[in-house]
Order: structure tokens, then sequence, then C-alpha cells
């Protein structure tokens, strides 16, 4: 994509301003100007709070509740936003721009069927009949990649994937052929593989329809692969502004620098594996675990999790990686004690726990905590941060009084948070500040293990690294173990010690932190390091013909074969669709269950290049 001379986005002075709690006004954005050419791709980048989605959302004439657009000139096709009235405003949005968020989920009706909600807006706008809209949404699922285009439709949200959701709300909003499309962080939710599949077809059908863009993000790596040029924000204002291809590897700016170094978690010489003293602090034998009815064979219903084992040592990391589905977070809440395990046993120093977190001791809760991705939904919003911090240390160390307060100052200053804030409501705090008073109400139990679910995959980069540099530190002088689930592999390769890889209910591989980009990988770790952006322009175009396809969310029940070997580019066909993969213990000291050999698998991704598609093995009698 190259500059357009036409200018369809012209921003000049745009002030913003929010009310604070003592009613006074303060600019959140400020002197802020640009322009958006045709068929161009600009990005706003930078931290939470820094004035990305503010800015965006002006260019429809909108100011979140409690804000006002308070200066400035916004034209978007000639037009002057800011004089439209509610009607004029009303017809301009939806119509002549459109808005793609972050999570397609909580845009969708759950109750309408898909077609109907895709071609609502040029329904209401009048732009076309309902049967033109159809069939015009039918071409753009097509270009968008999804499957079964002509039917797709007649689904409900529950029936189809993220990533799929995510696609089609992408058709809705280029559906009445906007001047301007906002993508407000729309593959931040989404697993590497999926996220490569979604980038793909936006990137298709910007290109063919020469879409005009502006694209929210803190994902320096996906902004390279979907953007002309890039605008960096911090704090409300503008720190620099040029072509994606200069800014990222070239920053003139310290603020970008750090972005930059921030977007590649550096590894830690303090993230070495803790001795073991003892034994494992958590270990898992043969767990399978589900939901619905339990059959005689102890197969769930609904299988999600079949035959797990694994071993986190005291003061040790365990990463568990996978795609959307592949059974992570039920893990977790098996471990928790929030879902029964259909067989097998989760042992805390070598005693077996009760399944339900009901039968289990105060002391046997105590010591594993969980803290879950959404601080926002997990923090309770009608309670004070002390209320939050206080419930646990009274029930589990009947603190009370000034030894609690003293206490939850200990907590607060332990994350890095300042006394002060003790007295604030979870709204008044930003992400970050909420992922650690969720993390801070965990460490208030003095627990020997905790959970943590997706803990930075709402947050930015730059504090997601503050959450990985603070749970460094707490395991170091606190001695705290963590199972640490994640779709992020640059975040697991940064602090863990061990990897386990889960693909539809079932471990492909586990190793060291060090084995873990080392080749022979299992070809679905394979596929998971190669679908993760690098941080360069030109890298998804390099991948255009390497198709990655829908991963399997779960087992199947009376399934005997590899769950990928529908995806796998080495698959045996008769033997990897009928026969379970063995385990192999390869010399890099990872095992992987797969019916390849080590030498095969290493003479298959030693050779090809960064980014290439894997060339197929032949199938080996044996």
């Amino acid at each position: 994509m190259t500059r357009a001379t036409e200018t369809v986005v012209a921003v000049s002075g745009l002030r913003v301003d929010a009310r604070d709690e003592t009613g006074r006004e303060r600019a959140i954005v400020r002197d802020i100007g640009f322009e958006v050419g045709r068929g161009e791709v600009v990005a706003l980048i930078g931290e939470s709070g820094s004035g990305k989605t503010t800015i965006a959302l002006s260019m429809m004439g909108y100011a979140r509740p409690g804000c006002r657009i308070a200066e400035g000139e916004i034209r978007v096709g000639g037009t002057d936003v800011r004089a439209l009235d509610p009607g004029a405003l009303a017809a301009f949005r939806g119509r002549r721009v459109t808005y793609i968020p972050q999570s397609a989920a909580a845009a969708f009706n759950p109750s309408h069927r898909l077609m109907r909600q895709v071609v609502e807006g040029a329904a209401i706008h009048g732009l076309m009949s309902r049967a033109e809209a159809a069939a015009k949404a039918v071409e753009l699922f097509r270009a968008l990649a999804l499957p079964d285009p002509e039917t797709i439709g007649d689904r409900y949200p529950h029936q189809v994937s993220g990533g799929q959701l995510q696609r089609l709300i992408a058709a809705m909003a280029l559906l009445p052929s906007p001047e301007l499309v906002i993508l407000d962080e729309p593959t931040t939710a989404l697993d590497v593989t999926t996220q490569i599949e979604v980038l793909r077809a936006f990137k298709k059908v910007v290109r063919e329809q020469r879409t005009t863009a502006l694209y929210v993000s803190h994902d320096l790596a996906v902004v390279a692969q979907m953007a002309d040029r890039i605008i960096v924000l911090r704090d409300g204002a503008m720190q620099e502004e040029g072509a994606a291809g200069r800014l990222l590897t070239a920053p003139s700016h310290p603020y970008t620098q750090e972005l930059l170094r921030a977007a590649d978690p550096a590894l830690r010489e303090s993230e070495a594996a803790a001795p073991a003293t003892g034994g494992p602090v958590l270990e898992v034998r043969d767990l399978t675990a589900g939901y619905g009815r339990i059959d005689a064979q102890g197969e769930p219903a609904i299988p999600v999790l079949r035959d797990i084992s694994l071993r986190i040592e005291r003061g040790s990391v365990l990463g568990v990686i996978g795609e959307s589905g592949s059974g992570k977070s039920t893990l977790a809440r098996v471990v928790a004690g929030l879902l029964p395990a259909a067989r097998g046993s989760v042992e805390l120093d070598g005693a077996k726990l009760p399944a339900l977190a009901a039968q289990r001791t105060r002391d046997q809760l105590r010591r594993i905590q969980i803290v879950f991705q959404m601080a926002d939904v997990a923090l309770n919003p009608a309670r004070t941060v002390s209320r939050i911090l206080g419930r646990p240390l009274a029930f589990y160390h009947g603190l009370g009084g000034a030894e609690q307060t003293r206490r939850i100052a200990e907590l607060l200053d332990m994350v890095r948070l300042p006394a002060a804030l003790a007295g604030r409501h979870p709204d008044e705090l930003s992400g970050g500040q909420k992922q650690r008073v969720n993390l801070a109400r965990a460490l208030a139990a003095k627990p020997d293990l905790i959970l943590c679910d997706e803990v930075t995959s709402a947050l930015d980069t730059v504090v997601g690294t503050a959450i990985l540099e603070l749970l460094d530190e707490l395991r170091r002088e606190l001695g705290v173990a963590y199972m640490f689930i994640s779709h992020d592999l640059s975040t697991v390769k940064a602090i863990c010690d061990q990897v386990m890889i889960l693909y539809a209910g079932e471990v492909a591989e586990l190793g060291g932190r060090q084995a873990l980009p080392q080749s022979p990988l299992h070809p679905y770790t394979d596929l998971l390091i190669s679908s993760v952006p690098e941080l360069r322009t030109g890298w998804l175009d390099e991948r255009a013909d390497r198709r990655i396809g829908e991963a399997a969310s779960r087992p199947t029940a009376g399934r005997s074969g590899c769950a990928f070997a529908a995806r796998c580019p080495v698959v045996i066909p008769d033997r990897c669709a009928t026969t379970s993969p063995p385990w192999r213990s390869l010399a890099k000291g990872a095992s992987i269950r797969c019916h390849r050999s080590e030498a095969e698998l290493l003479a298959q991704q030693s050779v090809r290049p960064s980014g290439a598609a894997a060339a197929p093995l032949a199938s080996t009698p044996r």
C-alpha cells in the first residue's frame, strides 16, 4: 500500500477534554494533527491511556461519557465532522465511517443470526435492499476467507469461532463501502494462528477495495504488517510520525525506542529454574476433564482435556501455550478446584487434592490462587481496593483492624502501587493498576502456586512487560511458583522455565524454555512459532501461500489418531489418522507426541528458510 494523493481524513489542532472526579476538565488528547490519504492505512500506537481510541472515535464525532471534543478540526471526505448536528451524525456513523471493535463477540447479539446483523447497518441507512446487502455480504465473506460463505450467515454467533466472528464484523463494517474504517485492536484477543488468518484477510480486502483505515493497536509487530504510516502517542500527545518501515528500523524518539524494546521481552538470568526442594509443589497425573455427564469409562460428554500430566517445582514457572479452545483455562480451573476432573489426580506437595474447591481445606485453598485475565471482571467495582485486599487477609489469616491496614500497604508496595490507591475503586484505576491489584489479592493468601490465566494479554506491551518483571521479582523474593497460561509465545519464552504446548486438549510438546525454539519441534509447535509476526514490514506478505487451517477445539470422543493430523504438513495419512502418536524424547531436552522420528523432523525443519512453507515428507512405512 502506498500513500495516495487524495486526502480522505484531515485533522488539525484536535483537543479532547475529560472531567475528573472534582468536576474540573483537563485535556486527555491535545494538539493532534495528521492526514490520511485514499487507500492508506495509518496506525495509532501507544500504551494504555495514550489516547489512541479517543482520537480514532473522534473521527466519528464521538467522545466517551464525561469527555468532549473541545477544539480542532476533523474532516472526513471533505465533511466537517464537528459541524454535524445529531441527525446528520447518526447518518454519518456506520455509513461513511465504520468501526471494527476489539471484541466481536461483545458486538453481536447472540439471539439473532449473523446475516441479519451484518446487513442491518446497510438497511438502516437505506443504502440497498436486504437482498442486495446479503449478496454483497456473501462476496465479502468470500474475500475475507470465511468458510462456507453462502451459508455462514445462517449461523448464530456462538456457532462460529472467535477469528470468524472478527472477520464477520469486518464484513459488516465494509459492507457500506465507507470512506474510513477504524480498526480498534481487532486481533488483540486472538491466538497467533487465528490472528494471522484474520490479518491476512483484512489486508487482502483493504488492498483490493483501496480502503482508507485508522488502525489502533499497541502491537508493533501487527502494525508492521498493516500500516503504511505510524503515529506514536503518549499521554494524549504525538511523539513521532513516519513511514512504517523507517519508524520500525530507525526510530528517533526515545519513547518509540522503548515500545520497540517492550515488543520483545528479554530473557532474564533470574528465570533459571529453582532447585527442587522436597519434590514438586504441584503434580498432575493422567488428567481427563470436560463438561457434562461422565460415562462409565470416565469420559465427560464434552471432553476438553485428555491424559494431561505435568509437574511444577517450587519457585519455578510452567508455561502453558495453545490456540483458543486448546484447554489452557480449563486446566487452571481443574487445578483450582473450580471444575472436577473426570479421571486422574491433582497433588499438592505429594498429597492428593479433593476435586472441588468446596471440598478442600482452607489451607489447601490458600496455597493455590488464581489470577484471571480480565481484572475488570475479576474485581468487584463496588468495593474499594482496601476491601478487595482485606477479604483474603481476613479469611485466610484472620487479620483485621490496624494489622490488616498495615498488610494492605505492604501488598500494594509489593506490586509497586502507592498506598493511596487503597481507598479507590477499580474503575478509578488504569488497566495495569487493576491487574496489579488482581495479583496483590492472590498474594494476600501467601500462596505456594499462582495460576496466571492470560494475565498480560489485555495489556499493552509496556505495561505487560512491567507485570512480567514484577512476577519475576516476586518469584525470587517469595519463592512462589506459577502456572503461566498464555497464547503469546514471546511472553512465555521470557518468563517460564518449562513450557507445555497443548493442542485440542492434549500435550503436543513439553520441555525447557531453552529447548522451545530449537529444532526439531512438534509440527504444531513449529506452526505456533512461525505464526508470531516479526517486527518488520513485509513479513505477512512472505507468508501469503502458507495456509494455517482451523484449529481443533477439543478432543473427540473415541478418537484414536493424532488430533493435529488434518493440519500437519508432515502427516503420515494411514497412521496419523488412526493411531495415537507415541512420546519421543528429543536430544534438545524436550518430549513430543509424534509418529515422525527426530531425524525426519530435523531434516524437514532445519532446511527451510524462516517463514517458508514446510516441504512435505514422504509417508514413511513402518
